[in-house]
């Protein structure tokens, strides 16, 4: 059965997927759920190739994208990982699906701005004015990174709820509660996922409206966030 969901994978993605034999039932289930997002990516041509993890490390999330020889690479780390899926552990089942969808396109995000070369760049016409300073050079770079990388995630997330609002329409509240509820459980204000400047902004859908994809509903948000970020 995993065998030939394995095949059935490739079928329809077009992409390599690297795992030990077959698939489990929580990695099927996963993919099928990401399976709209992946083959809009495949139709869009981004480089995009599924990895799963024989073994999870401590720290891993269940699905991550990084980047490695010009391709994007979307990691799975749910083998051994029994936190896998526990942001979804207050969701009934019937209702996880959409939220694992959200999820992939909020991945497929991120290799869409590696693919344009946008990694941590700010659109057109935004420069950083501000100068940080702290004890020493180290300090000064980590809390750059960090910076970079929480806007990455305020984009990501707002194309996750834009794909939501144009495949989805009558889920986004869900979604939308969802995310805006995870995001609320920050421990650190400013952390790489503090996102919630992007997410409150999204709270009507209609600001995704009239946009021919996802990543271009988002970027007007991400402006008004990048403006009012802190």
């Amino acid at each position: 059965m995993f065998n030939h969901l394995l095949v059935a994978s490739l079928a329809l993605l077009s992409a390599p997927v690297n795992a030990g034999a077959a698939l489990t039932a929580m990695e099927t289930r996963w993919l099928q759920a990401a399976s709209p997002v992946l083959a809009y990516s495949q139709r869009i041509k981004l480089p995009i190739d599924i990895v799963v993890q024989p073994v999870a490390g401590p720290n891993d999330v269940p699905l991550a994208m990084g980047f490695r020889d010009g391709r994007c690479k979307l990691v799975l780390s749910m083998r051994g990982n029994p936190d896998a899926e526990s942001v979804l552990n207050a969701v009934p089942e019937a209702d996880r699906s959409v939220l694992m969808e959200a999820m992939a396109a909020h991945e497929v995000a991120h290799c869409w701005r590696y693919a344009q070369g946008a990694w941590h760049a700010l659109p057109q016409g935004f420069i950083d004015t501000g100068k940080k300073h702290a004890a020493n050079d180290e300090l000064v770079a980590e809390s750059t990174s960090m910076r970079d990388d929480r806007r990455e995630e305020g984009f990501a997330d707002l194309v996750a709820l834009a794909w939501t609002q144009g495949r989805h329409p009558q889920r986004y509240a869900q979604v939308y509660a969802w995310l805006a509820a995870l995001r609320e459980k920050q421990p650190v204000a400013g952390g790489t996922h503090d996102t919630r400047a992007w997410v409150r902004l999204a709270h009507d859908a209609s600001i995704f409206k009239n946009t021919a994809t996802p990543f271009e509903g988002a970027s007007g948000a991400w402006r008004q966030g990048l403006l009012g970020e802190q």
